[in-house]
Parts: C-alpha cells; sequence; structure tokens
C-alpha cells in the first residue's frame, strides 16, 4: 500500500475545491449570523456517554476509546447536534431562545444513507427554546437558503412529522422492543417485512401501521391520514403542524411531498422532521427535525429544532465555482521598497508569493528606484 493512501471512506479537499469549500464556509457563517445564529466550535472528542446518549444509531456510528488520563470512554463525534444540546443546557435560560450554527468536520465508524463518506463536514444551524412551528419554518427558510448560496435550486421539501408513528405506537401500547424493530422496518420503508412482523406478533392498530408507511406523496395525504387516525388527538395534532408547514411554504416556488411514515435515522427526533432534494441527486441533500428530548439527558428539557448537511459533499459536486484570483510573483529581494509595495497590495487584497528560487517570471520590476507591477 503506498504512503498517500488514505483508509477507505475518509477523503481531503485540495486546489480549488478547498478554495470553494472555505468560500462556502464563510458565507454560510455569514448568511447564518445575519439570522442572529451564534458560531459554535464544539471539540472533536467528549466523553462517550454525552456523545451517544440514548441513541443505538449514534453509538454505531462513534469511534470510542479509553482515556488514559480519565480511564473513561471517550468518542470522536459522530453528530453535532447532541453537542450542541449539551452546549444549550449548560449556557441556556429556560425562557430564552437561542440559536447556534456551526460547520466542523465529524468523523463516522461507517458512512450511511446521507453521508456520501465516513469524514464528511457537517454545517447546520439549531434553534431552542420556542416550541411553536414558526421555529420549524426559521430553519427550514434558513436551510433552502443555505443550498441556494451553494447553487442549488429548485429543490423539493419532504415533510413528516415522527410524532404520528410515536403517536401510534403508544396508542398501540406497544413495548421498547417492538417500537423499536417498528421504527427500523419504518426507517427502511419495507412493506413485506411489515406485513411478516404484524403477522407473527399480536399487535394492536395494525391496520393503521399498514396504512402509515404508504402515506406519502402530494398535500392530500394530510385528509388521508386524518382520517386513518381521527381517535388518535396526538396524531391530529401532529398532522395539524404539517398543514401550517405547507400554509407556508405552497406559494413560494418550491416543491412540495410528504412522507408521514418517516422516522428518520436518529431516534432523538420526535416531531416534526424534513429534508431537502434535488433531480440530480438520488438522496437527500440536507435534513432535519425537531428533538426535543435531547436535553433531557443534560439536567434540562429545551424545544429544539435544525437541519445539517455535508458540506463537503457539496463542494465535491462543483455546484459552486469561486472566482480564483491571480497569485502575482515578486523577486527575492531585501529591498524595503519592494517590501512595502508587497505589504499594501496585499492589504488591498491581491495575492503575492516570493519567489524564493528565483528562476520563476515575476510581475514586479524596478524603475528608476522605484519598484511597481509590470503593464
Amino acid at each position: 500500500m503506498s504512503n498517500w493512501q488514505l483508509p477507505e471512506g475518509i477523503d481531503e479537499l485540495t486546489g480549488d475545491q478547498a478554495i470553494t469549500f472555505e468560500q462556502s464556509r464563510r458565507d454560510l457563517l455569514d448568511l447564518y449570523q445575519s439570522w442572529g445564529y451564534e458560531v459554535v466550535v464544539p471539540p472533536m472528542i467528549e466523553f462517550s456517554e454525552t456523545l451517544v446518549l440514548n441513541s443505538k444509531s449514534i453509538d454505531e456510528k462513534t469511534f470510542k476509546f479509553l482515556d488514559s488520563i480519565s480511564g473513561k470512554m471517550l468518542g470522536v463525534h459522530s453528530d453535532i447536534t447532541p453537542q450542541i444540546a449539551r452546549i444549550d443546557s449548560k449556557r441556556s435560560k429556560s425562557e430564552r431562545v437561542d440559536r447556534y450554527c456551526y460547520i466542523n468536520a465529524i468523523l463516522q465508524t461507517k458512512a450511511d444513507d446521507f453521508y456520501a463518506s465516513r469524514s464528511p463536514i457537517q454545517a447546520g444551524a439549531e434553534l431552542y427554546g420556542f416550541n411553536g412551528i414558526e421555529a420549524d419554518i426559521e430553519v427550514i427558510t434558513l436551510m433552502i437558503q443555505s443550498l441556494a448560496l451553494l447553487g442549488l435550486k429548485g429543490v423539493t421539501l419532504s415533510f413528516g412529522n415522527t410524532s404520528i408513528f410515536n403517536a401510534l405506537c403508544d396508542s398501540a401500547n406497544l413495548n421498547i422492543k417492538d417500537a423499536t424493530k417498528l421504527r427500523d422496518i419504518f426507517r427502511r420503508k419495507s412493506i413485506p417485512d411489515l406485513n411478516s412482523f404484524l403477522k407473527n406478533n399480536q399487535i394492536q392498530e395494525s391496520d393503521k401501521f399498514k396504512a402509515l408507511i404508504s402515506l406519502d406523496g402530494s398535500e392530500h395525504v394530510l385528509d388521508k391520514a386524518a382520517l386513518v387516525f381521527k381517535d388518535i388527538p396526538l396524531a391530529l395534532i401532529a398532522i395539524g403542524d404539517l398543514r401550517k408547514l405547507y400554509a407556508f411554504f405552497k406559494d413560494r416556488n418550491i416543491n412540495l411531498m410528504f412522507d408521514l411514515g418517516e422516522v428518520k435515522a436518529y431516534e432523538y427526533h420526535d416531531g416534526v422532521v424534513f429534508a431537502a432534494y434535488h433531480d440530480s441527486f438520488s438522496k437527500a441533500l440536507a435534513q432535519g427535525g425537531r428533538y426535543s428530548g435531547l436535553t433531557k439527558s443534560f439536567g434540562s428539557a429545551r424545544d429544539a429544532t435544525g437541519f445539517s448537511f455535508d458540506l463537503k459533499f457539496l463542494v465535491q459536486q462543483q455546484l459552486k465555482t469561486v472566482n480564483k484570483q491571480k497569485t502575482l510573483v515578486a523577486p527575492n529581494s531585501n529591498d524595503s521598497k519592494l517590501t512595502l509595495l508587497i505589504n499594501e497590495l496585499r492589504s488591498n487584497g491581491h495575492n503575492i508569493k516570493v519567489d524564493l528560487t528565483g528562476l520563476a517570471d515575476v510581475d514586479f520590476e524596478n524603475k528608476n528606484n522605484e519598484w511597481q507591477l509590470k503593464e
């Protein structure tokens, strides 16, 4: 194996892609800050229990190792969202609305159907302390603007609400084992597995589970869902939230669809969930949703919603080009006048490198003991 080879699923950005990434990172953070979101930079490593919390899927994706100093297990962050929950629990006041944004490299033991590699660069924004649908509308709008800034327009938004699935599980009095099994079946959208599971187990409300897994399409599925779940009040409330999202986004030149059986890959989502798709790609490009239960693990109970996406993947698709400025070449000289000119040009935004070898064609010339750029 060559020394320059990287592990499977680990990649890097160089050249024009690295320049595009850095410009995109700056533009995104400027966008988020213009909306009042505070930039945070969570640590790469934490105690594993604070990274994993109660999520089996995050646990499976987290690299862990023993800390020789504390004797405790540490983990490399595979998802930023649990870290934001810890940060908010430490800094916030219960009655205050707080907003956070971040762009951080993460590491996962395996790629999944959202992240294309094991080393994504996760960008996102999170809003804490408000349980109204207005918070979800804000982060969804910000997600759309993020993708547009990266050159992605004409996206399709998919809306769901995991509260429907959760309410149905409660109505059916499912134990944790059966609910977890059904969640995995719904995540995979496997109707044969659902039929087999319901056939081999005495599950109440089995007809509603069969209906839910196929409730997707246009806004008309909301009317169908209201009939199916008319006797489950919490499900009807969840459907009402989806109607509010439709009312807000329907006239904004965005394609809308609904997937009421969506449960998301991470167990911490517990309400409205959403994802952005584009005809040029086979998978979601950005996703997010409600996760109001996460902060309970840190001794508080804060409503929260947010989104994230893999900035590295989108940069690699070359959706956005950054005008690369020419780099001027200066001769290797200790002349103070040349140094003064170079510093002045650099302060005005020019890129200048010094020809240390003396072999390159330079862009400066000395006329009458004064340095200037060549014409």
